[in-house]
């Protein structure tokens, strides 16, 4: 069987946990404590991050893009990248809004100074920092609901890896309680439709030490 070496609330990590199930492909999920920079692990990922994946032919794949481009090309049904080169172009266009622009402007500031700074033992959390993601986090659910309202899913009219990097970003900052959904209707009613598929269930039961969710978070109607 393959193995994800990973950090539950790991954004980046749980976007390649639900490309796995939506793809079918059973792995075992390994946590590892990047912060103490094991030595063994090192020598599987000279970075030090996760995700890692582990084929059962032994390949390893750092790094969460390059590991869905691999799982793409080894296990393409069901497609999760678009069937076009129009909708291949804009999935990454959105993968790369989410895990750039999203992550700089949110993620980094809210699960960024609330988990990570906590775990790496880098500083007390900026309290300017988490003001700003929570006011960005707003502008970015109105371009979710934005795009819902022109198309079914963000991408296009297929569900996508679009929407698997957004809800993973999303989930994240969810379990933290900062993700204001009752202000924008349209983001939400597109997340509970992400909340019930069967890939994404299993991260509505993490449990993190620590860091407990708000009572919402595993409801899939919320």
């Amino acid at each position: 069987m393959s193995r994800l070496i990973h950090y539950p609330l790991s954004p980046y990590c749980r976007k390649v946990r639900i490309v796995l199930r939506e793809k079918g492909i059973e792995a075992d999920l390994e946590t590892e404590p990047v912060w103490e920079r094991r030595e063994s692990f090192l020598t599987v990922n000279a970075a030090g991050t996760v995700p890692v994946y582990e084929d059962e032919d032994g390949t390893v794949v750092c790094d969460s893009a390059a590991i869905c481009e691999y799982l793409e090309e080894v296990r393409p049904e069901p497609c999760l990248i678009g069937q076009t080169p129009a909708e291949r172009a804009e999935t990454r266009r959105l993968v790369a809004w989410f895990d750039g622009k999203f992550a700089r402007e949110v993620t980094d500031q809210l699960y960024g100074e609330k988990v990570l700074k906590r775990l790496l033992r880098t500083g007390e959390p900026s309290s300017a920092a988490i003001r700003a993601g929570k006011q960005n986090i707003v502008y970015h659910l109105e371009y979710v609901a934005w795009l819902t309202e022109r198309r079914n899913w963000l991408g296009g009219e297929t569900f996508s890896l679009a929407d698997i990097v957004a809800a993973a970003h999303l989930s994240s900052i969810d379990f933290l309680g900062d993700v204001p959904w009752d202000q924008v209707e349209g983001a939400k009613q597109w997340y509970q439709r992400i909340k019930s598929r069967p890939s994404f269930r299993p991260l509505l039961a993490d449990q993190v030490p620590g860091l407990r969710p708000p009572r919402h978070y595993a409801d899939l109607d919320f």
